[in-house]
Formats: structure tokens, sequence, C-alpha cells
């Protein structure tokens, strides 16, 4: 997975769109897509502002240590599936 790819994921599971993001980093909307899709190149600043502001920084960490990133979103994915679940459970009275 491409670091726009991952990039991409990380805004999406944190429900904000390119103009939303754009607008948080200061950014156009035209700029969020080109980094998405690969035809920008990402700097570690922009890297890093974009996992926190996406509340993603575990996944971004783990991209930056060489994990894969399918291993990083089915792992995220199990775990926050596991935690609304938990919410689930116990709003329900279980």
């Amino acid at each position: 997975m491409s670091t726009g790819k991952l990039l991409k994921y990380c805004r999406e599971r944190a429900g904000y769109s390119q103009e939303m993001i754009a607008a948080l980093m200061h950014r156009t909307q035209s700029c969020i897509s080109k980094i998405e899709s690969g035809r920008m190149k990402v700097d570690i600043e922009t890297f890093v502002q974009w996992t926190r502001l996406t509340n993603s920084t575990e996944v971004g960490i783990a991209f930056l240590y060489g994990v894969d990133p399918a291993q990083i979103i089915q792992m995220v994915m199990q775990v926050t599936g596991a935690a609304f679940g938990m919410v689930l459970i116990h709003t329900m009275g279980g």
C-alpha cells in the first residue's frame, strides 16, 4: 500500500472529506487529492499532522517502521470492531 492510500484510509476512517482535511491542514482539496493518489509526495511534517488530525498516529508509526499497511488496517478494524461490540453489549445491558 502506498503512503497516499494509507492517508486516504486514515481520512475516511476519521469521517473527513477531502475538503475538511484540506481546511484543517491549510491546504487545497486538489493538494489532498494529489497526495492520496500518489501524484504528490508527502513530507514527514504533513504525514505526522495528517495522522494526528485523523487520530491515526499508531497507524502512521507502524507504517514508518515498515509494518505492512494491510496488517495495520486489519488490526485497527479488529480492535475498533471489538471495542464497538463491547459498547453494544454494555449499552444493551449485557
